[in-house]
This record gives C-alpha cells, structure tokens and sequence, in this order.
C-alpha cells in the first residue's frame, strides 16, 4: 500500500510539474500573441498607405500562429506528442475534415477578400443579407456597423460565397427623384422649376450633365424622373435636402402633388 502511495505521489510531482510548466508556456504564449498583435498594428498603422484591413487580417495571423506554436509546446510539456496528434488526425481525417470545414473555408475566404479586395475599411457594402461599413476584416470574420451602429460580424466563407454591393467604391453616384405633378398642371412648368432647383446646387456635377424627364403618365400623375450625379459622399445630404426644396419649389410655383384616386362609375 505505501508503494503504490509512493507511486503515486511521485506520478503526481512528475506530471504535475510538467502540466504547471506547460501552462506556464501556454500563458506566456498567448501574452505574447497579444502583445505581438497590438504591435504589428501600431507599426502598420505608421504607414499611411497600408490599409485598416490588411493590418487587422496580417495582426490576426501573427496573433494565431503564435497560439498554435504555444499550444503544440504545451501539448510537448505535458507528454503529448505532436506527430502522434498528426497520426490520430490522419487516421480520422475525414471526420476532422468535416469539423473544421467551415473553420478552414473562413480561413481561405479571408485571404481571398483580401487578395481581390472587393471593398476597404471604412465602405458602405451589402453582403449576405447585411448593410453596413466595413469595420475590419480579421482571419475568420468580417466585422461591419451599420449607419445606427450595431456591428454584424459574419463569417468570411458568407461573405465570400454571395454577391457584394460596394456603395463607396466609385468616386461618384448618380441621385435619382421621381416627382409627380397633377395632370391639371403645366409640365414645361414643373420642368422649369426642377431645372432651377437643379442649377442651385453646387454640389451636383455639371457633368455628366443633370437629366429631366418625364418618365411615365400615372394613374394619378404626370411622373417627372430626376437623376444627377454627385460625389459619394454628398449623396445622402443632396437627396435629403433636395427632396424637400422639390416639394416646396412646386408648391411655390402653383403645381400640386397629387393623391392617388379613382373615379367610381354607378350603373342601376
């Protein structure tokens, strides 16, 4: 009995401190992980010409491949062979293959975004379902915020995988308005009115030159289609102001925006 004590009490010493030893490592490598991630940020960010996404994707990479080198000395510490790892792993590989599949695609997606590089850091884009600008792109996931700023964080194999709408990849985008004026009015009015409205902003291109048009004859309306051209980022503050001097353009000018109605005929 007092052998098989000793025996044990010795497995225990022995073990014991090469787990300790082990997690020492692991602890220390993952500080450094960190560590070396905030760094390698801090000096890509003192180029100007590399991009916030490149620096978050290459930090990232630094940062888990530093963990993985800790967790495999880990496993040396503590009496796990490495290669014997490798040997199970091969043996049961398609099972693993099938468990880190989605892990492995996000991986490979990532480094396709930022090899293609369909948007920057700081573009508005539509992506899997979800708007929003582009946060960071990291080695798994895709961060983004969206105007009210919720973040949306979906995996890099979604993003990837479906189409991308970049609303800020062209220096330029074209505003469209569609106002609809009374068929009691004057169009050549109407017209008029738009065109001054038009001619009084300074943030609208001269070229391509504005167009004014009458697109379609409603039910209730004479439709008049608008489309101009102005930097991306005065898209919003161009649509928002000059919806409303549309609206009070023509009012000023006597021309009335129409409600829908129907005429209903009675036969007895």
């Amino acid at each position: 009995m007092n052998i098989n004590t000793q025996q044990i009490l010795d497995l225990i010493v022995t073990y014991g401190l090469k787990i300790v030893t082990g997690l020492i490592i692991l602890f220390i490598g993952i500080k450094i992980a960190g560590f070396t991630d905030r760094k390698i940020e801090n000096l890509l960010h003192k180029k100007a010409d590399i991009d916030e996404m490149l620096v978050k994707f290459l930090s990232n990479l630094v940062r888990y491949t530093i963990i993985a080198f800790s967790v495999a000395a880990f496993l040396n510490q503590v009496g796990i062979q490495t290669a014997s790892i490798i040997a199970v792993l091969g043996t049961a590989g398609l099972a693993v293959g099938l468990a880190i599949q989605g892990t492995l695609s996000n991986i490979a997606a990532g480094v396709m975004l930022l090899i293609f590089r369909p948007f920057r850091t700081g573009n508005y884009v539509e992506v899997g379902g979800h708007g929003g600008t582009v946060k960071a792109l990291s080695l798994f996931t895709t961060e983004l915020a969206t105007p009210d700023n919720v973040q949306i964080i979906i995996p890099n194999n979604s993003v990837w995988g479906n189409s991308i709408v970049n609303y800020s990849f062209h220096d330029t985008r074209r505003v469209d308005f569609i106002l609809s004026i009374s068929y009691s009015d004057n169009i050549s009015t109407g017209m008029d009115t738009i065109r001054r409205v038009i001619d009084g902003e300074t943030r609208i291109q001269k070229t391509p030159e504005p167009q004014i048009v009458v697109s379609e004859l409603a039910a209730s309306s004479v439709d008049i289609t608008v489309r101009a051209w102005v930097e991306k980022d005065n898209y919003w503050p161009v649509k928002f102001d000059l919806t409303r001097q549309f609206k009070e353009n023509l009012e000023a000018a006597g021309l009335h925006i129409p409600f829908p109605q129907q005429d209903i005929h009675l036969i007895r």
